[in-house]
Protein backbone atom coordinates (compact mmCIF):
# COMPACT_ATOMS: atom_id res chain seq x y z
CA UNK A 1 0.00 0.00 0.00
CA UNK A 2 2.53 2.79 -0.66
CA UNK A 3 1.76 5.66 -1.55
CA UNK A 4 2.78 9.29 -3.09
CA UNK A 5 2.73 12.26 -0.19
CA UNK A 6 3.25 15.54 -1.61
CA UNK A 7 4.76 13.87 -5.14
CA UNK A 8 6.97 11.70 -3.26
CA UNK A 9 6.74 8.29 -3.34
CA UNK A 10 6.64 6.29 0.34
CA UNK A 11 7.05 3.00 0.23
CA UNK A 12 5.81 0.20 2.78
CA UNK A 13 2.88 2.56 4.02
CA UNK A 14 0.71 0.55 6.09
CA UNK A 15 -2.95 -0.83 4.84
CA UNK A 16 -5.48 1.40 5.70
CA UNK A 17 -7.75 0.74 9.07
CA UNK A 18 -9.53 2.56 11.68
CA UNK A 19 -9.35 1.61 15.09
CA UNK A 20 -11.72 -1.16 14.78
CA UNK A 21 -9.19 -2.56 12.48
CA UNK A 22 -11.85 -2.03 9.46
CA UNK A 23 -10.20 -1.39 6.11
CA UNK A 24 -11.13 2.21 4.85
CA UNK A 25 -10.60 3.03 0.96
CA UNK A 26 -9.23 5.95 -0.01
CA UNK A 27 -11.10 8.89 -1.59
CA UNK A 28 -10.16 9.37 -5.60
CA UNK A 29 -8.87 12.94 -6.33
CA UNK A 30 -9.78 13.18 -9.81
CA UNK A 31 -13.72 13.34 -11.02
CA UNK A 32 -14.52 15.23 -13.83
CA UNK A 33 -15.96 14.15 -16.74
CA UNK A 34 -16.31 13.94 -20.50
CA UNK A 35 -18.37 16.50 -22.60
CA UNK A 36 -17.59 19.61 -20.85
CA UNK A 37 -15.81 22.59 -22.31
CA UNK A 38 -12.49 21.29 -20.85
CA UNK A 39 -12.97 17.85 -21.87
CA UNK A 40 -14.96 17.76 -24.86
CA UNK A 41 -16.25 14.22 -26.28
CA UNK A 42 -13.51 13.82 -29.03
CA UNK A 43 -12.08 10.14 -30.51
CA UNK A 44 -8.78 9.21 -30.07
CA UNK A 45 -7.94 12.14 -27.86
CA UNK A 46 -8.55 9.91 -24.41
CA UNK A 47 -6.20 7.00 -23.17
CA UNK A 48 -7.51 4.65 -20.05
CA UNK A 49 -4.54 3.27 -18.14
CA UNK A 50 -6.07 -0.26 -16.55
CA UNK A 51 -4.90 -3.44 -14.95
CA UNK A 52 -6.94 -6.73 -15.78
CA UNK A 53 -6.27 -7.83 -12.27
CA UNK A 54 -8.19 -4.55 -10.54
CA UNK A 55 -12.22 -5.21 -10.51
CA UNK A 56 -12.39 -1.48 -10.84
CA UNK A 57 -10.38 -0.88 -13.69
CA UNK A 58 -12.47 -4.49 -15.43
CA UNK A 59 -16.09 -2.55 -14.91
CA UNK A 60 -14.57 0.57 -17.25
CA UNK A 61 -13.21 -1.84 -19.44
CA UNK A 62 -15.81 -3.90 -20.01
CA UNK A 63 -17.90 -0.63 -20.80
CA UNK A 64 -15.48 0.21 -23.44
CA UNK A 65 -15.73 -2.98 -24.97
CA UNK A 66 -19.43 -3.72 -25.10
CA UNK A 67 -20.26 0.12 -26.86
CA UNK A 68 -17.62 -0.30 -29.13
CA UNK A 69 -15.45 2.35 -28.46
CA UNK A 70 -11.96 0.72 -28.76
CA UNK A 71 -10.78 2.49 -31.54
CA UNK A 72 -11.85 5.87 -29.92
CA UNK A 73 -10.57 5.63 -26.74
CA UNK A 74 -6.62 3.77 -26.50
CA UNK A 75 -6.26 1.53 -23.62
CA UNK A 76 -2.63 0.12 -22.15
CA UNK A 77 -1.75 -1.98 -19.12
CA UNK A 78 0.53 -2.05 -16.14
CA UNK A 79 1.85 -5.37 -14.74
CA UNK A 80 -0.52 -7.61 -12.30
CA UNK A 81 1.97 -7.60 -9.96
CA UNK A 82 2.28 -4.54 -7.49
CA UNK A 83 5.26 -4.40 -5.50
CA UNK A 84 6.63 -1.66 -3.24
CA UNK A 85 6.90 0.95 -6.35
CA UNK A 86 3.13 0.58 -7.35
CA UNK A 87 1.99 -0.47 -10.36
CA UNK A 88 4.39 -0.68 -13.12
CA UNK A 89 4.97 -0.61 -16.94
CA UNK A 90 6.92 -3.17 -18.73
CA UNK A 91 8.67 -4.19 -22.04
CA UNK A 92 5.59 -6.12 -22.97
CA UNK A 93 2.76 -3.48 -21.85
CA UNK A 94 5.09 0.16 -21.97
CA UNK A 95 3.59 3.20 -21.41
CA UNK A 96 2.68 4.67 -24.78
CA UNK A 97 2.34 8.43 -24.09
CA UNK A 98 5.42 9.23 -21.95
CA UNK A 99 7.79 6.30 -21.48
CA UNK A 100 7.34 6.12 -17.92
CA UNK A 101 8.06 3.07 -15.75
CA UNK A 102 5.33 3.49 -12.86
CA UNK A 103 1.77 5.09 -13.04
CA UNK A 104 2.97 7.02 -10.10
CA UNK A 105 4.46 9.26 -12.65
CA UNK A 106 1.43 9.79 -14.68
CA UNK A 107 -0.44 10.83 -11.62
CA UNK A 108 3.09 13.26 -10.42
CA UNK A 109 2.48 14.68 -14.10
CA UNK A 110 -1.22 15.76 -13.48
CA UNK A 111 -0.90 17.18 -9.88
CA UNK A 112 3.23 17.61 -8.69
CA UNK A 113 1.95 17.78 -5.19
CA UNK A 114 -0.62 14.96 -5.40
CA UNK A 115 -0.78 12.98 -1.77
CA UNK A 116 -2.45 9.01 -2.13
CA UNK A 117 -2.40 5.54 -3.56
CA UNK A 118 -1.93 5.83 -7.63
CA UNK A 119 -4.56 3.83 -8.73
CA UNK A 120 -6.51 1.91 -11.64
CA UNK A 121 -8.24 3.15 -13.50
CA UNK A 122 -7.00 6.96 -14.75
CA UNK A 123 -9.01 8.08 -17.62
CA UNK A 124 -6.17 10.34 -19.06
CA UNK A 125 -6.48 13.64 -21.35
CA UNK A 126 -4.02 13.16 -24.16
CA UNK A 127 -4.84 17.16 -25.25
CA UNK A 128 -3.93 19.04 -22.05
CA UNK A 129 -1.67 16.19 -20.49
CA UNK A 130 -3.81 15.62 -17.58
CA UNK A 131 -6.33 12.93 -15.72
CA UNK A 132 -9.66 13.49 -16.21
CA UNK A 133 -11.15 11.18 -13.75
CA UNK A 134 -9.89 8.11 -11.28
CA UNK A 135 -13.12 6.65 -10.10
CA UNK A 136 -13.80 3.91 -12.17
CA UNK A 137 -17.85 4.47 -11.26
CA UNK A 138 -17.77 7.65 -12.43
CA UNK A 139 -15.50 6.72 -15.61
CA UNK A 140 -17.96 3.80 -16.21
CA UNK A 141 -20.81 6.30 -16.53
CA UNK A 142 -19.00 9.58 -18.69
CA UNK A 143 -17.77 6.11 -21.01
CA UNK A 144 -21.50 5.02 -21.37
CA UNK A 145 -23.33 8.53 -21.36
CA UNK A 146 -21.44 11.58 -22.42
CA UNK A 147 -19.16 9.31 -24.51
CA UNK A 148 -21.96 7.33 -26.28
CA UNK A 149 -20.92 8.44 -29.66
CA UNK A 150 -17.55 7.33 -29.40
CA UNK A 151 -18.61 3.11 -29.64
CA UNK A 152 -19.54 1.92 -32.48
CA UNK A 153 -22.43 0.03 -31.05
CA UNK A 154 -25.52 1.28 -29.78
CA UNK A 155 -25.34 -0.40 -26.28
CA UNK A 156 -27.12 1.84 -23.50
CA UNK A 157 -25.78 0.38 -19.76
CA UNK A 158 -27.95 3.18 -18.38
CA UNK A 159 -31.24 2.78 -20.33
CA UNK A 160 -34.07 5.41 -19.31
CA UNK A 161 -36.92 4.20 -17.14
CA UNK A 162 -33.76 1.81 -15.36
CA UNK A 163 -31.59 4.89 -13.85
CA UNK A 164 -33.01 5.38 -10.43
CA UNK A 165 -32.55 1.53 -10.15
CA UNK A 166 -29.22 1.45 -11.40
CA UNK A 167 -27.88 3.82 -9.11
CA UNK A 168 -29.44 2.31 -6.11
CA UNK A 169 -27.98 -1.66 -7.24
CA UNK A 170 -24.40 0.38 -7.99
CA UNK A 171 -24.52 1.86 -4.36
CA UNK A 172 -26.34 -1.48 -2.74
CA UNK A 173 -23.82 -4.18 -4.12
CA UNK A 174 -20.45 -1.60 -3.40
CA UNK A 175 -20.13 -1.44 0.47
CA UNK A 176 -20.83 -5.55 1.11
CA UNK A 177 -19.86 -6.92 -2.47
CA UNK A 178 -17.92 -5.14 -3.94
CA UNK A 179 -15.85 -3.39 -1.06
CA UNK A 180 -17.07 -6.20 1.14
CA UNK A 181 -14.42 -9.01 -0.02
CA UNK A 182 -12.03 -6.12 0.61
CA UNK A 183 -13.37 -5.48 3.93
CA UNK A 184 -12.73 -8.87 4.74
CA UNK A 185 -9.07 -9.56 3.28
CA UNK A 186 -7.67 -6.86 5.01
CA UNK A 187 -9.21 -6.25 8.33
CA UNK A 188 -7.36 -5.71 11.09
CA UNK A 189 -9.35 -7.15 13.84
CA UNK A 190 -11.24 -10.53 13.82
CA UNK A 191 -14.03 -8.79 14.88
CA UNK A 192 -13.93 -6.27 11.95
CA UNK A 193 -13.22 -9.84 9.41
CA UNK A 194 -16.30 -11.24 11.03
CA UNK A 195 -18.75 -8.23 9.81
CA UNK A 196 -16.98 -8.07 6.67
CA UNK A 197 -17.88 -11.34 5.80
CA UNK A 198 -21.55 -11.53 7.76
CA UNK A 199 -22.15 -8.62 5.08
CA UNK A 200 -20.68 -10.12 2.18
CA UNK A 201 -22.67 -13.12 2.69
CA UNK A 202 -26.38 -11.99 3.66
CA UNK A 203 -25.82 -9.32 0.56
CA UNK A 204 -24.55 -12.63 -1.49
CA UNK A 205 -27.92 -14.73 -0.29
CA UNK A 206 -30.14 -12.21 -1.18
CA UNK A 207 -29.11 -11.35 -4.67
CA UNK A 208 -28.83 -14.67 -5.68
CA UNK A 209 -32.77 -14.69 -4.15
CA UNK A 210 -33.23 -11.84 -6.35
CA UNK A 211 -32.05 -13.40 -9.91
CA UNK A 212 -33.94 -16.13 -9.14
CA UNK A 213 -37.08 -14.96 -11.35
CA UNK A 214 -35.09 -11.89 -13.10
CA UNK A 215 -32.17 -11.89 -16.14
CA UNK A 216 -30.76 -8.88 -14.81
CA UNK A 217 -30.13 -6.68 -11.39
CA UNK A 218 -32.83 -4.35 -12.56
CA UNK A 219 -34.55 -6.70 -14.35
CA UNK A 220 -34.87 -7.78 -18.04
CA UNK A 221 -31.65 -5.06 -19.34
CA UNK A 222 -28.35 -5.43 -18.87
CA UNK A 223 -26.47 -2.45 -16.94
CA UNK A 224 -23.74 -1.01 -15.44
CA UNK A 225 -24.95 -2.50 -12.38
CA UNK A 226 -24.27 -5.94 -13.60
CA UNK A 227 -21.08 -4.80 -14.45
CA UNK A 228 -19.69 -3.91 -11.30
CA UNK A 229 -21.27 -6.93 -9.91
CA UNK A 230 -19.34 -9.68 -12.51
CA UNK A 231 -15.73 -7.70 -11.68
CA UNK A 232 -16.58 -8.96 -8.20
CA UNK A 233 -17.86 -12.66 -8.87
CA UNK A 234 -15.54 -13.60 -11.62
CA UNK A 235 -12.71 -12.85 -9.50
CA UNK A 236 -14.57 -14.44 -6.19
CA UNK A 237 -13.40 -18.14 -6.53
CA UNK A 238 -10.18 -18.16 -7.48
CA UNK A 239 -8.84 -14.86 -5.01
CA UNK A 240 -11.81 -13.44 -2.69
CA UNK A 241 -12.86 -16.74 -1.77
CA UNK A 242 -9.15 -18.26 -0.54
CA UNK A 243 -6.98 -15.46 -0.08
CA UNK A 244 -8.98 -12.98 1.06
CA UNK A 245 -10.91 -15.87 3.24
CA UNK A 246 -14.14 -15.25 2.17
CA UNK A 247 -14.45 -18.78 2.62
CA UNK A 248 -18.22 -19.58 3.45
CA UNK A 249 -19.12 -20.45 0.07
CA UNK A 250 -18.17 -20.27 -3.28
CA UNK A 251 -19.98 -18.50 -6.14
CA UNK A 252 -20.13 -22.05 -8.08
CA UNK A 253 -21.91 -23.45 -4.96
CA UNK A 254 -24.79 -20.56 -5.68
CA UNK A 255 -27.49 -21.93 -7.95
CA UNK A 256 -28.57 -18.58 -9.70
CA UNK A 257 -25.26 -15.93 -9.29
CA UNK A 258 -23.14 -18.87 -10.26
CA UNK A 259 -25.49 -19.23 -13.45
CA UNK A 260 -25.72 -15.24 -13.82
CA UNK A 261 -21.76 -15.05 -13.54
CA UNK A 262 -21.60 -17.70 -16.68
CA UNK A 263 -24.33 -15.70 -18.89
CA UNK A 264 -22.40 -12.46 -18.34
CA UNK A 265 -19.00 -14.00 -18.72
CA UNK A 266 -20.25 -15.42 -22.16
CA UNK A 267 -22.04 -11.68 -23.38
CA UNK A 268 -20.01 -10.71 -26.62
CA UNK A 269 -17.62 -8.25 -25.21
CA UNK A 270 -17.04 -9.59 -21.87
CA UNK A 271 -15.07 -12.61 -22.33
CA UNK A 272 -11.90 -11.06 -23.70
CA UNK A 273 -11.83 -8.23 -20.77
CA UNK A 274 -11.25 -11.11 -17.93
CA UNK A 275 -7.71 -12.52 -18.17
CA UNK A 276 -7.57 -14.88 -14.94
CA UNK A 277 -4.32 -15.35 -15.06
CA UNK A 278 -3.47 -11.63 -14.38
CA UNK A 279 -5.89 -12.19 -11.72
CA UNK A 280 -4.42 -14.46 -9.88
CA UNK A 281 -0.67 -13.45 -9.98
CA UNK A 282 -1.64 -10.46 -8.92
CA UNK A 283 -3.76 -10.87 -5.82
CA UNK A 284 -1.56 -13.77 -4.23
CA UNK A 285 1.77 -12.77 -5.59
CA UNK A 286 1.11 -8.52 -4.63
CA UNK A 287 0.17 -8.83 -0.76
CA UNK A 288 2.76 -10.31 0.72
CA UNK A 289 1.43 -9.28 4.11
CA UNK A 290 -1.39 -11.60 3.30
CA UNK A 291 0.77 -14.36 1.51
CA UNK A 292 5.16 -13.63 2.30
CA UNK A 293 5.96 -17.22 0.39
CA UNK A 294 3.60 -15.20 -2.56
CA UNK A 295 2.54 -18.93 -3.11
CA UNK A 296 -0.24 -19.21 -5.80
CA UNK A 297 -3.26 -21.27 -5.70
CA UNK A 298 -3.98 -23.68 -7.92
CA UNK A 299 -8.09 -23.96 -7.73
CA UNK A 300 -10.62 -24.26 -8.32
CA UNK A 301 -11.33 -26.07 -11.82
CA UNK A 302 -14.62 -24.16 -12.99
CA UNK A 303 -15.86 -23.24 -16.61
CA UNK A 304 -17.29 -19.88 -16.99
CA UNK A 305 -18.16 -20.93 -20.90
CA UNK A 306 -20.08 -24.59 -19.60
CA UNK A 307 -23.64 -23.09 -20.63
CA UNK A 308 -25.72 -21.43 -18.33
CA UNK A 309 -30.09 -21.33 -17.95
CA UNK A 310 -30.74 -17.74 -18.04
CA UNK A 311 -32.45 -18.16 -21.71
CA UNK A 312 -35.55 -18.98 -19.73
CA UNK A 313 -36.07 -15.68 -18.30
CA UNK A 314 -37.68 -12.61 -19.91
CA UNK A 315 -34.49 -10.10 -21.38
CA UNK A 316 -31.21 -10.50 -22.86
CA UNK A 317 -28.00 -8.65 -24.05
CA UNK A 318 -28.46 -5.52 -26.28
CA UNK A 319 -29.47 -5.83 -29.40
CA UNK A 320 -26.31 -4.36 -30.96
CA UNK A 321 -24.66 -7.63 -29.36
CA UNK A 322 -26.52 -10.10 -30.53
CA UNK A 323 -24.68 -10.04 -34.35
CA UNK A 324 -20.95 -10.12 -32.50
Amino acid sequence: MSRLVEGEWVADADIETDDDGEFKRQEQAFHDRLGTDAFPVEAGRYHLYISRACPWAHRVAMTRSLKGQDDAVSLSLVQPERYDEGWEFSDAHPDPLYGADYLRELYVRADPEFTGRPTVPVLWDTETGTIVNNESEEIMRTLDVAGHELGTRDVDLYPAGYRDAVDSLIDDIYDPINNGVYRAGFAGSQEAYDRAVDDLFDALDRYDDLLADQRYLAGDVLTEADLAMFATLVRFDHVYHTHFKCNRRAIHEYGNLWEYTKDLYTTPGIERTVNMDHIVRHYYVSHADLNPKRLVATGPDIDFTEGHDRDRLPGGPPAALQDR
